[in-house]
């Protein structure tokens, strides 16, 4: 996937793929790599890519992304029904379809921006009947939905079938092409997952830095959880599943904020720039967003940007400092403040976080926030820390602190070189014995675990450091630490979950045959004897159901092998998935000290 592209839509890269002959399909991967390797030229909304000397492919981009077939064009002799056209589609990151009839928003990565005055009004609900159940009760998917839920499905778990490795671009293509359709028959919340998906499939082939396993099995887990539930799903469990294109802004008054932080955003799907968090009086978070198509360097310039609400000339850097005064504000259900034309906002003083207002969101215990967080709340953490220095991992060092007794594990909330998370992780380590406040997003596991966004300066108890925007230097440090490296400390048992987990992450890797091949398929007890004997039964059952569907294959009159059917893996995987993710939030609750009952549903849970 190539930053340097327009995202192109799904119905766009599945039309062009699906024109392709047998012949071509086969080296579609390979022109993809190809192509990824040529310069690319942008002149305005035309975006020209020289595949030789002789011959370019121009992608038309109004308004920033790829919206018909026809707005990919190529010079060679094949073309319309050439390979480069499909290749460029599928390179670049995929956009947001057009809206159909009763949309009205955009993604949930994409700007956050209010319709403004000019928008027409919301239709009202229909009342429901005087007698017998309401609507919304007896409401059940439509046959176009059901449909269009399968088709969904049935394109994931092929994806799942091949694995990362195997998930070429004619597999993300067929389905691209059924979350196309989940969107065209009301179904965004389907649609959005699984372009998620392909999004994660392409980081993934591409060597991505941004790319991570887990956020790649949390997706397939949600698409595959829902595609699977919305067919036998009515009311208001129906109405979640279909989920809403674009969040609704409703007046909420005036509201005086204080800024808290801001934190810069870089996603796989292809958006950057920045979120600013505000906090009112009570405690409230409410948020400023400028994201929208770029890259990395947008993602650190955002910062510098002003924000987009009512006539104030504030940056992102500035408000998360100062405060903001807000009449006739827009507001939605995520917290997102609207900047539509009937919004007016003005600079107002900013408060330190060790005074009020803004003292009272790190009076909250830590289990406490941990349980609303797990409860379907916001996932901050607002903690006060004594920095303890780095614990070595698998994955790298990390940033150990003891938060009222907790062993806490703070990392990095991206790993893209160009923001300075990494470089401020590590020097923080070095301050060992520092007691400072810090906002972080909370990591559910097996151990405490949380990605660091902001935190106090080490040696200034007025200022703080964004520590996705600001870059610490060692003179920053005290004096008596930043001469000693960090020590490294030994880190603590896991849970026996990894085993379970590690399975499941194999197949998203590596396919069914990875699984198919392992030692457990030939009758070995193996990880999931090991997981009985401390007690978790249903994690080896579910283990073992893992990889008897990745072997199970039929085989003709004459012993050839049959073409496999993906869905009996899918449906295993997706139990150990959620199995897995539920029995790590208990885990987590109990690392924090939170009461077991705060442990909610995951929302895609399957009824299996």
């Amino acid at each position: 996937m190539s930053p340097d592209l327009p995202p192109v839509a799904p119905s766009v890269t599945a039309e062009l793929v699906e024109a392709l002959s047998p012949r071509l399909r086969k080296r579609l991967d390979a022109g993809i790599a190809k192509l990824a390797a040529r310069p690319v030229v942008r002149e305005g909304d035309l975006v020209r890519i020289a595949v030789d000397d002789e011959t370019d492919v121009v992608l038309h981009a109004p308004g920033g992304a790829v919206s018909r077939a026809d707005a990919i064009r190529c010079g060679c002799l094949l073309a319309p029904d050439c390979l480069h056209r499909a290749a460029a589609a599928s390179a670049a990151p995929v956009a947001e379809d057009a809206p159909v009839a009763e949309d009205a928003s955009a993604p949930e990565d994409a700007p956050a921006t209010d319709p403004g005055e000019d928008a027409p009004p919301p239709a009202p609900a229909p009342a429901p009947a005087e007698d017998g159940p309401t609507a919304e009760s007896a409401e059940q998917a439509t046959s176009e939905q059901r449909a269009a839920a399968r088709a969904v499905y049935a394109a994931t778990a092929a994806v799942l079938e091949a694995g990362t490795d195997g998930a070429g671009a004619v597999l993300q293509a067929e389905l691209l092409r059924a979350a196309h359709t989940a969107r065209l028959a009301g179904l965004p919340r389907a649609c959005a997952a699984a372009i998620s998906v392909v999004t994660g499939v392409r980081a993934a082939r591409s060597a991505d830095p941004a790319y991570r396993l887990t956020d790649l099995v949390a997706a397939l887990a949600a698409t595959l959880g829902t595609a699977h539930r919305v067919p036998d799903a009515t009311g208001p469990d129906l109405a979640e599943l279909r989920g809403t294109v674009r969040q609704p802004y409703r007046p909420d008054g005036s509201l005086r904020l204080y800024g808290l932080f801001s934190e810069p955003v870089l996603t796989a799907t292809g958006y950057a720039g920045a979120v600013t968090w505000t906090a009112d009086a009570e405690g409230r978070l409410y948020t400023v967003s400028d994201v929208a198509p770029g890259g990395p360097a947008r993602a650190t310039g955002a910062a510098d940007r002003a924000v987009r609400i009512g006539d104030t000339a504030l940056t992102h850097r500035e408000l998360s400092r100062a405060g903001l005064a807000v009449s006739g504000a827009t507001v939605s259900p995520t917290g997102r403040l609207g900047a539509g034309a009937g919004v007016r906002a003005v600079r107002a003083a900013g408060v330190a976080w060790r005074a009020e207002p803004l003292d009272r969101l790190w009076s909250v215990p830590a289990a406490e926030q941990v349980a609303r967080a797990l409860s379907g709340g916001r996932d901050l953490l607002f903690l006060e820390v004594t920095f303890l220095g780095s614990v070595r991992e698998s994955t790298g060092d990390c940033l150990l602190a003891d938060c009222a007794g907790v062993p806490l594990r703070l990392t990095t909330a991206h790993d893209d070189p160009s923001l300075p998370y990494r470089d401020n992780l590590r020097l923080l380590a070095a301050a060992r014995g520092s007691r400072l406040r810090i906002v972080a997003r909370l990591v559910p596991g097996t151990l405490p675990r949380a990605l660091l966004l902001a935190t106090e300066h080490p040696t200034d108890p007025a200022a703080r450091v964004d520590a996705g925007l600001d870059r610490l230097q060692h003179a920053d440090l005290p004096a008596d630490a930043a001469q000693a490296p960090p020590e490294a400390l030994p880190a603590g048992d896991e849970a026996p979950l990894h085993l379970l987990r590690r399975r499941v992450h194999q197949a998203v890797s590596g396919g069914r045959r990875v699984l198919a091949l392992s030692g457990s398929s030939r009758g070995e007890p193996g990880d999931s004897a090991r997981l009985r004997r401390l007690g978790l039964a249903t994690a080896g059952d579910l283990l073992d159901d893992l990889h008897s569907t990745a072997a199970l294959r039929s085989r003709d009159a004459f012993g050839r092998l049959l073409p496999s059917d993906a869905a009996p893996f899918a449906r295993a995987w997706l139990a150990a998935a959620v199995s897995t993710d539920t029995i790590e939030r208990a885990l987590c609750a109990s690392a924090w000290g939170a009461t077991a009952d705060t442990v909610p549903s995951t929302g895609v849970l399957p009824r299996l």
